[in-house]
């Protein structure tokens, strides 16, 4: 920022202490329980000065009580997340991806599933900023990957809407305090996942999924590629996936182990996302008929009207709908992290770039 400019956030006295500004932030439903960094004029200007974009635009409006996510707020959450100033373009860029109409932040945020904005890290700016890509990828322990996720978070909750007021999930997820992951672009056999979507590979970008907690997939006999992929693409078709067929766009976030040898055997990521379309299905026999019913009332009809009872239904509805990822450590377990629908919407991931992570552009452009 080349210059300071005041600051339009309605400000408090309170001490500068971690104490007296969690008391009172938690007091007024503003943190999510846990203790906060005292957001002052000083901290946030410091964090502006990493993006040329002025405090009081709007990077977008956010259901469901349509707030405005300014520059200045989306630094001020930071700094609560106790986020590097550093890290103030990969929220940017997630903040624009959330607030995208096909993201459907209000389904996500109003759905009685556990969702939760999980955002996806590529290029250079993983490294710079040391986002954890491998062993404990979406554990803790990690500055970055800690303060960014939990900083989207804080930014959905006071600018989006509250949980608990706008969140009606059944019983809620705990990656809502941390939803942040990179992809292990080293030892991904495959182009990672920005580049598949069009950009440079020497482009960072954020990709953000409205994501349920993952499902893990533990293949550990299996050798070959065919063994690695029936077995992954028998665990995914379960009941908690019969509300989306039509509409999600899953993740798989592969271990290296079971990338490398379904890379090996032979597979494009093309050629494994159309073996998991093809096999990750559920027949129509193994439905309860009433439960069926309803869900024919209100998805699409083409799955779910006149099926013979030998049917199948896929995850998805065609195979490029299907993202497939590699991230973790070694080890023979990956991830299947589904994305939901419901009857009149869908979320889908979005990805946003910023050309480098410690002295942002002020185009932010998505392809």
């Amino acid at each position: 920022m080349p210059k300071e400019v005041d600051l339009q956030s309605e400000a408090f006295e309170i001490p500068d202490t971690v104490e007296g500004a969690t008391n009172l932030f938690f007091a007024r439903g503003w943190t999510d329980g846990l203790p906060i960094i005292p957001p002052t004029e000083e901290r946030v200007r410091a964090m502006l000065r990493y993006t040329d974009r002025d405090p009081d635009e709007v990077v977008g409006v956010l259901p469901p009580r349509q707030g405005e996510a300014t520059v200045e707020k989306i630094a001020i959450n930071a700094v609560m997340a106790g986020c590097q100033p550093e890290y103030l373009p990969v929220l940017i860029a997630a903040v624009e991806g959330i607030a995208e109409t096909d993201f459907s932040l209000y389904m996500v945020l109003t759905a009685t599933h556990g969702l939760s904005p999980l955002a996806m890290v590529n290029g250079p700016m993983v490294k710079e900023l040391k986002i954890n890509f491998g062993y404990n990828t979406l554990g803790e322990g990690i500055r970055s990957n800690a303060t960014i996720g939990r900083a989207i978070q804080l930014i959905v909750w006071n600018i989006a809407g509250i949980p608990g007021r706008t969140n009606v999930d059944t019983h809620g997820a705990i990656v809502r305090y941390h939803h942040i992951m990179a992809e292990n672009e080293d030892q991904n056999p495959w182009e990672p996942l920005h580049v598949e979507r069009g950009f440079d590979a020497e482009t960072s970008c954020v990709t953000v999924f409205g994501a349920e907690p993952p499902q893990h997939m533990d293949v550990m006999g299996s050798t070959t590629a065919q063994g690695v992929a029936i077995s992954l693409a028998n665990t995914m078709p379960g009941p908690a996936c019969r509300c989306y067929q039509e509409f999600s766009e899953p993740l798989i976030v592969l271990c290296p182990s079971h990338a490398g040898t379904i890379a090996n055997g032979g597979f494009s990521k093309a050629d494994f996302k159309r073996f998991i379309y093809e096999h990750a299905r559920l027949p129509l026999s193994k439905y309860d008929a009433e439960d069926f019913a309803k869900i024919a009332q209100w998805r699409n009809p083409k799955w779910y009207t006149n099926l013979p009872l030998d049917s199948t239904i896929p995850i998805a509805e065609k195979p490029d709908d299907i993202t497939v990822v590699v991230s973790g450590g070694a080890g023979t377990h990956s991830l299947f992290i589904p994305q939901q629908v419901t009857v009149k919407s869908q979320t889908k991931p979005i990805t946003f770039k910023d050309g480098t992570p410690v002295k942002s552009v002020k185009d932010f452009s998505k392809r």
